[in-house]
């Protein structure tokens, strides 16, 4: 069996499980998945069975769902798909950065081996997408940036932004307005009880509020 051979619900059942923990949250539990799936518990669990049957995830009722040494490969490389399709539309079809989630949700179950290949080449071997996250090499090789952190948690000081979730497209539309993305200088001066960070922004004078729902999607790491 080849990634090629299981369904596409399957395959965005890996990459969903597999993306969860990537930047050091708790694996996924079967509720969690329901929620980002936009389906039912029992439906999960019913998929979550076949997957486990595949010998592709690890499943026990109650506990998390986990991938298997098979999952996780396959898992790779339906991201690695999803993050070259992001940065080529963004790169060279201009698309905006909220825009690409979706468009590539349903291009990656499409496109073939050899296409994705010729895109990673045509784009001169990217390492991040357009919202920061690693693009997996083809032997499925992730190298995340040393010393990240939520801006939440980011003590006073200097940093650059590194990555920013995509979860949310309409936050992804007020940072573009904000101009924060992955590369922008920022200073921290202090958080509020909410969560909210305030920041300078590559030496502008003036200090901006960042609300807590968009600092919590943001990651940094601290300038050299």
């Amino acid at each position: 069996m080849d990634l090629s051979e299981i369904t596409p619900v399957a395959q965005d059942y890996l990459k969903a499980i597999w993306s969860a923990t990537e930047w050091g949250d708790p694996p996924i539990t079967t509720k969690g998945l329901a929620e980002r799936m936009g389906t039912t518990a029992p439906s999960v669990t019913d998929t979550v069975k076949r997957l486990a049957a595949q010998g592709l995830v690890q499943y026990q009722p109650y506990r998390p769902v986990t991938l298997t040494a098979l999952g996780e490969q396959y898992a790779v490389a339906m991201v690695r798909r999803h993050r070259l399709l992001e940065t080529f539309l963004v790169t060279t079809l201009g698309y905006a950065w909220e825009e690409v989630h979706e468009e590539a949700e349903r291009l990656e179950h499409a496109a073939s081996e050899a296409m994705i290949e010729r895109i990673d080449a045509r784009l001169g071997h990217p390492t991040a997408d357009p919202h920061g996250d690693p693009i997996p090499t083809a032997d499925g090789d992730v190298r995340h940036p040393p010393g990240t952190t939520r801006l939440t948690e980011a003590a006073p000081g200097d940093y650059q932004s590194i990555r920013v979730s995509d979860a949310d497209p309409d936050l992804l539309t007020r940072l573009r307005a904000q101009d924060i993305a992955p590369g922008t200088a920022l200073t921290v001066t202090g958080h509020d009880d909410d969560g909210a960070t305030t920041a300078l922004l590559d030496g502008e004078p003036r200090p901006v509020v960042i609300p807590a729902e968009d600092s919590r999607a943001i990651w940094v790491s601290s300038s050299p």
